[in-house]
């Protein structure tokens, strides 16, 4: 199945310059399978997204639809054939 992650400007540049990228992935896959998958094909943009560890970086926001994986606990979740995931850094600045 195909699953599409949304980049905004600031991600681009990790991702060849695109602003979404189309990631194949097995039926089943969850969130946090598909930024696998992704960090795989895209090195660059998983050093930005999570740290050494796996785990997302507290910058990071990723939505699934209007969720925010983080606090919905949707990292777990199945992704549909279809579905698109945002990947947001947090803005701070005054």
């Amino acid at each position: 199945m195909r699953v599409s992650v949304a980049l905004p400007g600031a991600l681009r540049p990790y991702a060849h310059g695109r602003a979404e990228v189309a990631v194949d992935v097995p039926d089943g896959t969850t969130v946090d399978g598909l930024l696998d998958r992704l960090a795989e094909s895209e090195p660059a943009l998983e050093r930005r997204l999570r740290d050494e560890r796996g785990v997302l970086r507290r910058y990071v926001n990723v939505y699934l639809g209007d969720e925010d994986v983080r606090t919905s606990g949707l990292l777990g979740h199945p992704l549909r054939d279809g579905d698109r995931v945002l990947v947001l850094p947090s803005v701070a600045g005054g």
